[in-house]
């Protein structure tokens, strides 16, 4: 039996029903269901205010009273679960007029307010027909517009508490609470404070769960009444949020969560309020040619400054300049003097026409795209150790688990909805291990929090490993039933025990050892992790750890289980699957083996090259020695997210022909010969895959601004320009070649999508579910078992010194997203964060002789920028934070350019530099 199917231990027949009546009309129950719940599922339409899908019943607004024959008084119905032959009349005339009087005393309560016109209390009020209330209004209270996001009117409040549940239980961010008795009782926000001053990360799921609209979106746009909605997905993290776009006059207004297999209904920050960006001024909306003699690069360049370096021109001009100049390139040099950069933002049909396009066009295998820089470790270390490069288990097996370790990885900030599964499971009883070298938000919610230094990530796991196999804490059976080379394993940890290893990475021998039992004791464990692990010269080693860890304790091929690199854009998955990698073709068949190349050469009917492509550091330093001539770049900004941005916008000018595809003039188009308006994700229908395995539908919601054009048509009229005769009619039929092409989705039809809105690959027939839960018999290897892979003590590529004594670590913020181009031109996103931030210990910072707020310098090897700083004690002395969103203050032009030697993934989170006063 495959893991994942059949029943679970303790399954037995499924409960009976309950049959009782309502309104004389028989109804069934499921188990636990209350009267509520069983009559809207039935249709029945009893008024509700305090009680909402998800959220604990508490029974207070008192709006669903219902007559319960045989008792003398009503009762609420969200609460009150039928018996069989109860009989319940919700529509008699005493339930009715408790119900109106109830809505007329919440109407009273906020007369005057400005509540939403179409809320629920406005809907049910309607409904049941109550109009303006008998009742003296009270006073009402100031709003509270100091959030950028979020607007309190708390005259508009009917105290249902159904805000506090969906902040303390749903997201589990604990900012709104209830305070007061009597008449002073009232909803609040930390200690009393105003939103903005607050705690609150702008989530807005109390936004979502607020019934009268006392907790609304801010601006005007939203109050705009929408006359669609278009259900979609979220076009951040890798996370895939199910969301509804609602539309007025071809803008997007606000958009909710949906109860999406990922996230049920629950939405962070950016994919709520970091919408507006597709309408910005900035926006690309014609194609642009740079002017004859303009110098290529940022010195004074800047999106107002366009007119000074590009020029208007029709599509017919822009695509013959953009592929003429690839064209002459290939055809005087051959196709290995071009490269592509794809997009980890697109849709799956982009990236796979955008591969094929490099491989039968170009006619080489240079194409990479984000995945090389975030995860490129994680997926050699479980190709090589498992032989599959995809999560074994989806975040929703939390709720499966008894042990959640999260490594390298700052969910909350990163993957703020499944923070929030995590930090529920924990409210469970679940145990959470923390490891990382900051010690972030989630660290409040563990039981173990292991604060070691950076760079010392191997020997700290090889730690865990040498104490699990010391203590006699194997899982003998599974590992010599389902792997290979675990004496390669015993005898590589052998010197690494907790006592030897506690100096290096300054952890406890002892607090080794026992997370080391927790972990290894544990009926099911989950391993997640982040590009703190993947980031690494010793990366790919950090992953053989972590999957030596999961196998030596037989933790994974089960529910509960397994090993999930959470990745970190919305379709890195999906563009990884399609093969837009330099060394594999779609569902990662190895360019170089030949009966995968005949299969391609069959279905794409062009010869294609058998040498492995560059990668994209790699491809920088092939620019530089001349090797490299010709760039087509879709949606991905090298000039701000490669190591070493010096070097890289180097090489981006020295190229003799650069076309970008993308939304606005990013800093990478600032070195274009030829830039292209493209498509938001929100401007285009398409399959995405998330960090699940989930591939799932996004739905246009709006059209492309001015002559912007779908990304699709973009690529096909440059195919089309380099030779190739392609006609794809729209995404459903690239898909379907795309199908043909990834025996792991071939059971996930366009139209089952369509029905069913989210289907976890593999799956190999229409009539396969998916499986959420891999290698329950098996590993997809030529064996069919694991490989323990021995990892080696490796040092950082560069290491403090004194003339750099400071270490830097980079990451992201909870508000911006990747390299800025979107969030920071999202209206919301960019007042809750609006400038460059370096964060370090507080002691450090008065060290300096500095409050927070000053200006810092740091400076490495490589560059220098200045920012404004922010004390964090969660950092050790010594160290740096830094987000690499910001162009005024990028922050990789001080990492380094140092490669993993197995992932060519850079070393991002690493390096030497000085902190200064600015």
């Amino acid at each position: 039996m495959t893991s994942g199917d059949g029943p679970r231990q303790g399954d037995g027949a499924a409960p009976a029903a309950v049959r009782f009546s309502l309104d004389g009309r028989e109804l069934d129950a499921a188990p636990g269901e209350t009267i509520l719940q069983a009559a809207r599922r039935a249709g029945v339409a009893i008024p509700h205010l305090c009680y909402r899908d998800g959220l604990r019943a508490e029974g207070n607004c008192r709006a669903c009273m219902v007559e319960i024959a045989g008792e003398r008084g009503l009762a609420p119905a969200c609460c009150r679960t039928p018996q069989p032959g109860l009989q319940v009349r919700a529509a008699s005339e005493r339930a009715r007029t408790a119900q109106r009087l109830v809505l007329e005393l919440l109407v009273a309560e906020t007369a005057g307010s400005a509540q939403a016109v179409d809320s629920e209390l406005t809907r049910w009020c309607a409904a049941l027909g109550v109009g303006a209330a008998r009742f003296a209004p009270r006073a009402q209270p100031a709003a509270d517009a100091s959030h950028p996001a979020i607007t309190v009117d708390l005259g508009a409040c009917i105290q249902c508490t159904r805000c506090v549940r969906a902040c303390r239980e749903v997201q589990v961010n604990d900012v709104i609470g209830y305070a007061g008795r009597g008449a002073q009782a009232r909803i609040v926000f930390d200690l009393g404070d105003a939103l903005g001053a607050s705690s609150c990360v702008g989530c807005g799921e109390c936004v979502q769960a607020c019934p009268t609209g006392a907790l609304a979106p801010a601006g005007a746009a939203a109050q705009a009444v929408a006359t669609r909605a278009v259900d979609s997905v979220c076009p951040y993290c890798g996370v895939g949020c199910q969301l509804r776009y609602h539309v007025a006059d071809g803008r997007i207004v606000r958009v909710e969560g949906r109860d999406g297999p990922a996230n049920h209904g629950r939405l962070c920050v950016k994919g709520r309020f970091g919408f507006d960006y597709v309408r910005h001024p900035e926006r690309l909306t014609v194609p642009l040619v740079r002017r004859p003699g303009v110098p290529k690069g940022l010195d004074g360049f800047d999106p107002a400054a366009a007119q000074r370096v590009f020029r208007e021109a029709d599509w017919d001009e822009a695509l013959a300049l953009a592929a003429g100049g690839l064209a002459a390139i290939r055809d005087v040099h051959g196709g290995r003097a071009l490269a592509g950069f794809g997009s980890a933002k697109g849709s799956n049909e982009e990236a796979y026409l955008f591969q094929k396009l490099v491989r039968t066009g170009f006619g080489s295998n240079n194409v990479d795209h984000c995945t090389r820089l975030c995860h490129a470790s994680s997926v050699a270390a479980l190709l090589e150790g498992i032989g599959s490069g995809a999560v074994s288990n989806p975040v929703a097996d939390v709720a499966e688990t008894e042990v959640i370790v999260v490594i390298g990885a700052n969910p909350t900030v990163n993957h703020p909805v499944a923070a929030s599964f995590m930090k529920q499971a924990v409210r469970a009883g679940k145990t959470l291990i923390l490891m990382d070298p900051r010690r972030t938000e989630l660290a409040r919610h563990a039981r173990y929090v292991l604060q070691f230094r950076p760079d010392t990530d191997v020997a700290m796991l090889n730690a865990l490993l040498h104490a699990i196999i010391d203590e006699g804490l194997v899982d003998a059976r599974f590992v010599a039933e389902r792997t290979e080379d675990f004496e390669r394993l015993r005898a590589n940890v052998a010197g690494c025990s907790p006592e030897a290893m506690a100096p290096v990475c300054g952890i406890p021998a002892a607090t080794l050892r026992e997370v080391a039992r927790v972990y290894a004791g544990a009926r099911a464990a989950m391993i997640f992790w982040g590009m703190g692990v993947s980031q690494h010269v010793h990366g790919t080693d950090n992953a053989r750890c972590l999957i030596a860890l999961a196998l030596a304790s037989g933790q994974i091929g089960r529910p509960g289980t397994g090993l999930h690199p959470l990745r970190g854009q919305n379709n890195v998955q999906g563009a990884s699957d399609a093969g837009l990698i330099p060394m594999v073709f779609p569902d990662y068949q190895r360019v170089d083996d030949p009966a995968a190349r005949a299969r391609f050469e069959a279905l794409w009917g062009v010869p294609l090259d058998p040498q492995p492509g560059l990668t994209v550091v790699e491809i920088m330093h092939a620019i530089l020695r001349g090797e490299i001539r010709g760039m087509y770049i879709l949606g991905e900004n090298p000039a701000m997210s490669d190591p070493n941005l010096h070097h890289a916008r180097a090489a981006l000018a020295a190229l003799e022909h650069l076309v970008v595809q993308d939304l606005f003039l990013t800093e990478t188009a600032a070195f274009a010969d030829v830039v292209l308006p493209a498509s938001a994700c929100a401007e285009k229908t398409g399959t995405f895959t998330n960090t699940d395995r989930r591939v799932q539908l996004g739905r246009q919601a709006i059209d492309p601004p001015g002559q912007a054009r779908q990304d699709l048509w973009i690529i096909q009229q440059m195919a089309r320009r380099l030779g190739l005769a392609w006609d794809y009619a729209g995404p459903a039929a690239v898909y379907a070649e795309l199908r043909r092409a990834m025996p792991s989705i071939a059971g996930i039809a366009w139209e089952r999508l369509e029905r069913e809105h989210a289907v976890t690959y593999p799956c190999a027939s229409e009539a396969d579910p998916g499986r959420a839960v891999l290698f329950g018999e098996r590993f997809p290897t030529a064996s069919g078992r694991a490989r323990f892979v021995p990892a080696r003590l490796l040092p950082a590529a560069e290491r403090p010194d004194a003339d750099y004594p400071w270490v830097l670590l980079t990451g992201r913020q909870l508000e911006h997203w990747h390299t800025g181009s979107m969030t920071r031109r999202a209206r919301v996103l960019d007042a809750l964060e609006p400038v460059p931030v370096v964060t370090l210990h507080p002691v450090d910072l008065a060290a300096l002789g500095l409050a927070a707020g000053a200006r810092v310098r740091l400076t490495s090897r490589r560059g220098e920028l200045v920012a404004q700083a922010r004390p964090d004690p969660g950092l050790r002395r010594g160290e740096v934070f830094m987000a690499f969103c910001y162009v005024e203050a990028a922050v990789n032009l001080l990492t380094i350019d140092a490669l993993d030697p197995y992932a060519k993934i850079p070393e991002f989170k690493y390096c030497a530099v000085r902190v200064d006063a600015a």
